[in-house]
């Protein structure tokens, strides 16, 4: 498979992360490599360490930062490993950390990863091919409730109660086992009106079973903590968000590690010693302009948050 990735936000990640030519930088979300060539192609004596859980994707992106090769640092690994990362690198802090959290163009497109629903595919979703769980143990083997809560609060699907019941009701005569399978039943489960939506009827469940498969949540939460630790001062973290439950994480977090002190606003003084830890960059996200939402409408929901460790 051909894995080329339009890089969301590029000019702006580039700008926030305000690139030194000596710098040590990670990609955590390598991909296609489109960032992480324009870091790169800024350093001379710096460094770039480019992560990706997918090893399609660390393949790909070797080849096209092959010009670079003598700066760059393949790893494979999940992000939210960062001090592992970091440790076995033996590097103490970086000047700056770039994470796209959408899920790549190829990998939705590649029929047989099997996070599409408009192409038939065994069951899968994993952004890791060595991950234990995919989607088929999740459809076939969560209980009702369990499908349920992630329905609802992975992919805010209103319908998530009768959605898993459909899917419970039809695993028990046999397994479901692709892609086509399940979005018939989750039109099946859906009233008339819902599926005359210009939105896709399976878009959402979709969204929360590969949210829920590749852990992401807990691993932008994870990643989050351990980003801002790493970082030398003065250095920048730069996060794109596709969805309110992950931009929510990075805004909380950016957020806590800024204020600093945590003591009851009633308090005359402070009491709790904490002090901040990085000034945001910019109080309101930033979002695509008109001219990339022409070249590229995946970036219409793209939200980019930046902060700078004191």
């Amino acid at each position: 498979m051909e894995f080329s990735h339009k890089s969301v936000l590029l000019d702006e990640c580039i700008e926030a992360l305000n690139i030194r030519p000596n710098g040590i930088y990670l990609d955590g979300t390598l991909g296609g490599a489109g960032h992480s060539y324009e870091i790169a192609k800024r350093l001379d004596s710096g460094r770039l360490i480019g992560v990706d859980r997918d090893e399609v994707a660390l393949m790909a992106a070797s080849q096209r930062l092959e010009p670079f090769a003598e700066r760059v640092t393949m790893v494979h690994s999940n992000f939210s490993e960062i001090h592992s990362i970091l440790d076995e690198l033996r590097l103490e802090g970086i000047d700056g950390m770039l994470f796209d959290l959408g899920v790549s163009s190829p990998q939705l497109d590649d029929a047989s990863r099997g996070f599409s629903y408009m192409a038939d595919a065994p069951l899968d979703m994993r952004m890791n091919a060595r991950d234990v769980l995919s989607a088929y143990e999740v459809v076939n083997e969560w209980d009702y409730e369990e499908l349920r809560r992630i329905l609802y609060e992975y992919g805010e699907e209103r319908y998530a109660p009768s959605i898993a019941s459909a899917i419970v009701k039809r695993r028990e005569q046999e397994p479901i086992r692709t892609t086509m399978e399940l979005v018939d039943i989750i039109k099946g489960a859906m009233p008339a009106q819902a599926l005359r939506e210009k939105q896709h009827p399976a878009k959402r469940s979709f969204q929360a079973i590969r949210i829920a498969v590749n852990d992401e949540l807990g691993s932008v939460s994870k990643m989050m903590h351990a980003a801002i630790e790493r970082l030398n001062p003065g250095g920048r973290l730069a996060v794109i968000t596709f969805h309110s439950l992950e931009d929510r994480i990075v805004k909380n977090a950016m957020q806590e590690a800024a204020k600093g002190c945590t003591c009851p606003p009633e308090f005359p003084i402070c009491v709790c010693g904490k002090k901040p830890r990085v000034k945001l960059i910019s109080r309101k996200p930033i979002l695509s302009g008109a001219k990339e939402l022409e070249e590229n409408p995946r970036a219409r929901s793209a939200k980019l948050r930046v902060c700078e460790k004191l």
